[in-house]
């Protein structure tokens, strides 16, 4: 094996993290801000992969305004489930969210189910990542380099408005006193509903992405969420560069322990959790709960 093929496995896990933290940033978001353990948060990297392929008919040539539309489709959704779903159990113990967001997991899979079928749906590269590019003479697909600048872009825009904007304060004062912001004036639910639908849509986002390098099947959203908890885990709840580093660390596991050890490869990721739970348990990113602002 030369250096061509190790650098092929590195932007290949790379690409594949890249997907994943569009997904698991979109979780932390809702969690650390809203406290709302959403089990259903893969079947919506689903749902975005399917909307992708329906809204571009399988053809590579949609792609663009495909994606345009899975972001807005996702923005709707999301804000119509937490304010249908999601705001009346604001107040209730966590099983309650548990239980409903895993059965809404389950009615969106078999929705998928009946309009798409259990079959596999794909969508071949779009045209202007038809040609690969060349690095030490090895040949990898160009649409690595979009979905490489799509996760850049997307954690230097969050992180701008968490922290460089006054709705970003609020969203980050609403995890420590609600009571407080709700008496400055600040409409809290409709803040919720705001947060709910951007890290929906950003899993929706997340998902259409990954089309062009993985098929779509209905079982993806139960791996989906166990590996976007996995990554909020490993990264620390709440922290933008946290899901970008625990997406990037998944994304190598898989990429180069499927070769050092093909047996073990599905281990490595729960291992690294399990590790980093009895080491820092707020996650390599995270900050101690005593201290956090």
């Amino acid at each position: 094996m030369d250096l061509g093929f190790y650098l092929l496995q590195l932007l290949t896990g790379l690409a594949y993290a890249s997907t994943l933290f569009l997904l698991s940033v979109g979780l932390s978001l809702i969690f650390g801000a809203m406290g709302v353990v959403n089990f259903a948060h893969g079947s919506f990297y689903m749902l975005g992969a399917y909307l992708l392929f329906a809204f571009t008919r399988g053809q590579a040539e949609g792609f663009w305004g495909g994606l345009l539309l899975v972001l807005a489709a996702g923005l709707v959704l999301g804000a119509l489930v937490e304010w249908v779903l999601i705001r009346p159990i604001y107040r209730r113990p966590e099983e309650y969210q548990i239980l409903l967001t895993y059965a809404l997991l389950l009615i969106l899979e078999d929705l998928v189910r009946f309009f798409f079928g259990a079959g596999y749906r794909s969508l071949p590269f779009p045209s202007a990542f038809a040609s690969p590019v060349f690095l030490l003479g090895t040949p990898f697909p160009s649409y690595y380099l979009f979905l490489l600048g799509l996760a850049g872009v997307g954690a230097l825009v969050l992180w701008l408005f968490l922290y460089r904007t006054r709705v970003g304060t609020w969203v980050r004062a609403a995890t420590q006193d609600r009571e407080m912001l709700e008496a400055l004036g600040v409409n809290v639910p409709l803040l919720y509903t705001a947060v709910f639908a951007g890290g929906i849509a950003l899993a929706v986002l997340g998902g259409a992405a990954l089309l062009p390098l993985q098929a779509a099947t209905p079982g993806m959203a139960v791996d989906a969420v166990i590996q976007a908890f996995i990554v909020v885990v490993i990264g620390g709840l709440g922290n933008v560069w946290g899901a970008l580093l625990g997406a990037v660390l998944m994304g190598l596991l898989q990429a180069f322990g499927i070769l050092l050890a093909p047996e073990m490869a599905m281990v490595f990721p729960f291992a690294l959790m399990a590790l980093v739970l009895l080491l820092r348990p707020w996650g390599l990113l995270g900050r101690p709960p005593a201290v956090r602002t």
